[in-house]
């Protein structure tokens, strides 16, 4: 998987959403970016999904969450209903995973945050948890969009994923 580079462009992409309307990133410029490549099926991504829709009560507008739908056995008849009950604003749906390649996402949740500008700011977990510690004590994701809110660089802008693999096709 390429690595992303912190502070450089974030890579453009243009996807279909649930009703098959494409989205670009392009045309949330201006707009905090709150990438979070999405299952329906990972526990962990559930737990990412409850923690970002509080967030987003507090930061409105000003911030754009959009779920990537990568896994190649998920198919949008089984991910509308899970995005419906979840709330979740945008799900965009990469069946081929080539935005998830061209980010190097390797699990749901992976998170990416692109400022307005379009410059990724942030990318991995979007907290500190892992295998042997189970609950969080940084919220990664949160700390770095409320420091891009107040005009200020994250203090963290890179840490490691946690979560279920993203499935992909064999090629």
């Amino acid at each position: 998987m390429p690595k992303l580079e912190t502070g450089k462009p974030a890579p453009a992409f243009t996807l279909p959403d649930l009703q098959n309307r494409p989205v670009a990133l392009a045309g949330m410029r201006g707009r905090i970016v709150l990438i979070n490549f999405w299952s329906l099926e990972c526990p962990w991504a559930e737990r990412a999904d409850q923690a970002i829709e509080r967030w987003m009560r507090a930061w409105g507008e000003r911030v754009a969450w959009v779920s990537i739908a990568s896994n190649a056995n998920e198919n949008p008849v089984e991910v509308m209903p899970v995005a419906e009950l979840r709330r979740l604003p945008l799900v965009l749906l990469d069946a081929r995973q080539t935005v998830a390649d061209a980010y190097g996402a390797v699990t749901t949740p992976h998170i990416f945050i692109v400022d307005g500008e379009g410059i990724l700011r942030y990318q991995g977990g979007i907290d500190d948890t892992n295998f042997r510690q189970r609950t969080p004590t940084r919220q990664y994701a949160f700390d770095a969009v409320e420091a891009l809110l107040k005009g200020e660089a994250p203090a963290v802008v890179e840490s490691s994923p946690y979560g279920c693999s993203i499935y992909r096709f064999s090629t």
